[in-house]
């Protein structure tokens, strides 16, 4: 109970500024935002967009707007800062969140229009054989001659043959789906019509060469359903091959960057169609590309923006041309000599900035740790009813590293990824586990992929393939396609594999001769 008020207590410090903080903070905003148009400017900064559900979460919020100004004393008597957005929407917002709303519903029936027709189409197909051994005994089953051995035996061939038929279909087409395509997958709609019409075409036999005359022959009429069966299992190694088979083999190396900080990746694929390649690069994107985020974009920007802010042209004739923007590009090229110098020590600040906090939070993880070991020890002579479980112990020991934890994550503009509820979590987890602090703190030191953060913070429902070439085609040397998200863009390039000319050359290991070479100043 002590450790559950002791972080309770904590969280709401976690929050919230003390008396001194708040008036401190109150004093510095109006010393920052004297003039009118910084007032504008911070006003129209804090708006948010609604957005719907289908499309991603904007990340760049306002808690990854961290300024550059703090000290290393900073948070002292404060543990986190707390302010007010301003909402709004347009009548363009509108529009696009009805447009997509409407995507999302047309997407949901094609869908299921799609699973409806495989359905139906695949009960058609194992039924079928099942209906031509069963309409000649119901229709007319007096004219028929006796099934004999052979026959029967035909029986237990067509129950097994269906069974495995059953078995890979499930196995190769009945699949959860991963991701709703702008086009049909064209080999699949290629086999689902060539199941179709094969299937038409037996019934169409069927019923001029069987139904109609009546055909007494039961074994013959039970051997063509066997024949339909083997067809059909024909049919299933046709879609393996096409399906999975055939994309195993190398053939393409795509290189993919990220459109805002220029992160790549290189993958290889075989022979696959637009839209399936862009559905690889996406599944391979989430867990090899680090998680966007914006707030490490803003620095070069705010720079840029100071510098510009710094430069004031004159208009003495009262004549509006060209000539005022000419002498602002030639005040930013003499000012461009300089920059490198702000720009080298920034980095080099900030750089001292994370080492030391960095430092601070594995000392404090450290000393944390050791202290529910020593917890462990001494629970284990106490009675079972004052024993922590591992949430317990993890509301204990964050109070200890929380400040710095939190420093250290706004400082890398990282914390809009960690909520206090998922750190907690991932120190239950550690402790659960026999974790030692620094595979607690892995997730923390370096930005992780984009699976390791919270579904919602991430997931992004909506992507938008752009292509010159159609998506159905298939992928060749040169083609480039785009895809594109709420906040950025992949863009990927792709190069086919060179041929490889590989040659044998034979050594003699007889040949393996040396001679030891003696000059007068060697000490041999």
């Amino acid at each position: 109970m002590s450790a559950a008020m002791d972080t309770e207590s904590t969280y709401s410090g976690y929050s919230h500024y003390s008396g001194h903080s708040k008036k401190a903070h109150r004093q510095g905003s109006r010393d920052r935002h004297k003039s009118p148009r910084s007032k504008e400017g911070s006003r129209a900064e804090k708006s948010v967009t609604i957005q719907t559900p289908p499309a991603e979460p904007l990340l760049g919020n306002e808690a990854s707007r961290v300024e550059e100004g703090q000290d290393d004393n900073w948070g002292e008597t404060t543990t986190a800062i707390t302010g007010t957005s301003e909402h709004s929407i347009s009548q363009e917002d509108i529009a696009r969140i009805s447009k997509d709303l409407e995507d999302s519903v047309g997407l949901d029936c094609k869908r299921y229009l799609g699973l409806t027709v495989a359905a139906v189409l695949g009960l058609l197909v194992f039924l079928t054989p099942i209906a031509f051994i069963l309409l000649p005994q119901i229709l007319w089953r007096d004219h028929l001659e006796p099934c004999g051995t052979v026959c029967e035996g035909l029986f237990i061939s067509v129950a097994f043959k269906l069974l495995i038929l059953l078995i890979g279909t499930w196995a190769l087409f009945f699949r959860q789906p991963k991701a709703n395509t702008p086009r049909v997958f064209a080999f699949r709609a290629l086999l689902l019509v060539l199941i179709f019409l094969f299937v038409i075409s037996y019934w169409l036999f069927y019923g001029v060469r069987i139904l109609d005359p009546k055909d007494t022959d039961y074994q013959g009429i039970v051997q063509y359903a066997v024949s339909l069966v083997d067809a059909l299992l024909f049919i299933h190694y046709l879609a393996i091959v096409l399906l999975e088979l055939r994309q195993l083999q190398p053939v393409f190396a795509l290189k993919v960057v990220r459109s805002t900080d220029g992160e790549s990746r290189y993958y290889s694929l075989g022979h696959l169609s637009i839209q399936r390649a862009a559905l690889v690069v996406l599944e391979n994107y989430y867990k090899d590309f680090t998680v966007y985020n914006p707030a490490l974009l803003t620095a070069s920007k705010s720079r840029a923006a100071k510098h510009m802010a710094g430069l004031k042209v004159y208009n003495v004739d009262g004549n509006n041309s060209s000539g005022q923007s000419r002498a602002m590009i030639a005040a930013a090229a003499r000012r461009r000599d300089s920059s490198h110098n702000e720009l080298y020590y920034e980095e080099a600040d900030h750089e001292r900035r994370v080492k030391k906090r960095r430092a601070r939070l594995v000392v404090a993880v450290e000393e944390a740790f050791t202290h529910i070991k020593r917890l462990q020890a001494e629970e284990q002579q106490k009675a079972p009813g004052e024993t922590m479980d591992p949430r317990e112990a993890a509301q204990a020991i964050f109070p200890s590293m929380a400040r710095a934890l939190q420093k250290y994550l706004r400082t890398t503009r990282q914390q809009q990824y960690h909520s206090m509820e998922s750190i907690l979590q991932h120190l239950s987890f550690c402790i659960t586990n026999n974790m030692t602090p620094k595979a607690f703190l892995e997730r923390y030191l370096s930005p992780g992929p984009t699976l390791q953060y919270d579904r919602d913070r991430w997931f992004s429902k909506q992507w938008t393939l752009v292509s010159e070439e159609a998506v159905t085609s298939g992928l060749q040397d040169g083609v480039v396609f785009v895809l594109k998200c709420l906040d950025f863009s992949l863009v990927v390039n792709v190069k086919k594999i060179p041929f490889i000319k590989l040659s044998e050359e034979f050594i003699d290991p007889k040949s393996h001769k040396f001679v030891l070479r003696l000059q007068s100043e060697t000490s041999v």
